[in-house]
């Protein structure tokens, strides 16, 4: 049996969002969510401006974001209302 790190929770009819169940998960989440607030304050260090420090910030949040869900995806549970059912 593996041990999933992620459980996925269903929203909306297809959509899914990933949690934390192992300490494995957390320390992903907490480590994510790190590096996410230091490179906000990185960027709104070094701009001037609302502006200057959303286009700063955007694209490295964005890869810190998709990052995340690239590891909660693979070590995660498949969702279960993805599957194909032969029955329908």
């Amino acid at each position: 049996m593996r041990r999933y790190w992620f459980k996925p929770k269903q929203f909306w009819k297809w959509f899914a969002a990933y949690y934390p169940v192992t300490w494995q998960g957390w320390t992903i989440t907490v480590a994510l969510t790190v590096v996410f607030l230091a490179v906000f304050i990185a960027a709104d260090r070094s701009s001037h401006s609302v502006s200057d420090t959303f286009y700063a910030a955007v694209l490295p949040e964005i890869i810190v974001l998709l990052i995340f869900d690239i590891v909660s995806f693979r070590t995660g549970e498949y969702p279960s209302w993805w599957r194909k059912r032969d029955n329908l």
